[in-house]
């Protein structure tokens, strides 16, 4: 019998070996159970059936989270009732628009049903806010000023006119343009900067955004709050103006080939 060996046939390497296949094999199946958090049971298209996969769904987890309140997961997700069809009767079928998919939240519009409470800095303050309320912002004098310009939309025209910026505290970045319409100058528009090009200088600054027309940039979401802004706020607004780049116009949605 060599050194080490337990047995003529084992040895502590071959045992080492299958402990390690042992916790690997393990460590993937508590991987897979921990990402069915979110998004399980999965929905089909036949009534009632939520399939939960091979790996079962974990037990529910309570989170505490930074503003007091608590979220367990995972939770009974209700189901979307989405305002399109199928282009097939199978599962993964491309879906067919009934409406105005923008404003319906399908394809690149869809958007995630997060906190509808601001997101807070650690002192307490909202994260993301307009700069007539966060102290010490200001545009750079290097910078043109956007402030007062039109807003020009793919169509040619004019759908508003900015009126403030709006920063992230966290990340000290300018991250979305309010304006007012100009079909409702009491309606403000809230559009991400990430989705704007500022052109000219001085009195000649243009904002333009080519994503949507001025009709849709007119029928945009709204806050819920003149200065706040809340996370589910953000991604369906973010995702309305995303999604003109393929659902602006009927030509948009077309191949080039």
């Amino acid at each position: 019998m060599q050194t080490g060996a337990i047995t003529p046939y084992i040895d502590v390497a071959q045992l080492v070996l299958y402990a390690f296949w042992i916790f690997f094999a393990a460590l993937i199946w508590y991987l897979i159970k921990e990402n069915k958090r979110e998004g399980y049971p999965l929905v089909t298209n036949r009534p009632g059936e939520r399939p939960t996969g091979l790996v079962p769904v974990p037990s529910p987890k309570t989170f505490l989270l930074p503003n007091g309140k608590t979220k367990s997961v995972p939770w009974n997700e209700p189901l979307e009732v989405l305002n399109a069809r199928q282009s097939a009767p199978w599962e993964g079928a491309p879906i067919i628009p009934l409406g105005n998919p923008m404003q319906d939240g399908l394809g690149p519009a869809s958007y995630t049903q997060r906190d509808n409470e601001p997101e807070k800095m650690p002192e307490g303050e909202d994260r993301i806010v307009p700069i007539r309320i966060a102290h010490g912002y200001s545009v750079a004098s290097e910078d043109p000023d956007p402030r007062g310009a039109p807003v020009i939309t793919l169509d040619g025209k004019t759908a508003g006119t900015v009126v403030d910026l709006w920063v992230d505290l966290a990340d000290q970045q300018l991250v979305w343009y309010e304006a007012d319409a100009a079909t409702t100058p009491t309606r403000r528009v809230m559009f991400p900067a990430t989705l704007v090009c500022v052109q000219g200088s001085g009195s000649a600054i243009k904002v333009k955004v080519a994503s949507v027309t001025a009709q849709q940039f007119a029928e945009a979401p709204s806050l819920a709050e003149p200065n706040r802004i809340s996370p589910r706020e953000e991604d369906r607004l973010m995702a309305y103006f995303a999604s003109g780049h393929l659902y602006a116009t009927p030509q948009r949605s077309e191949p080039y080939l």
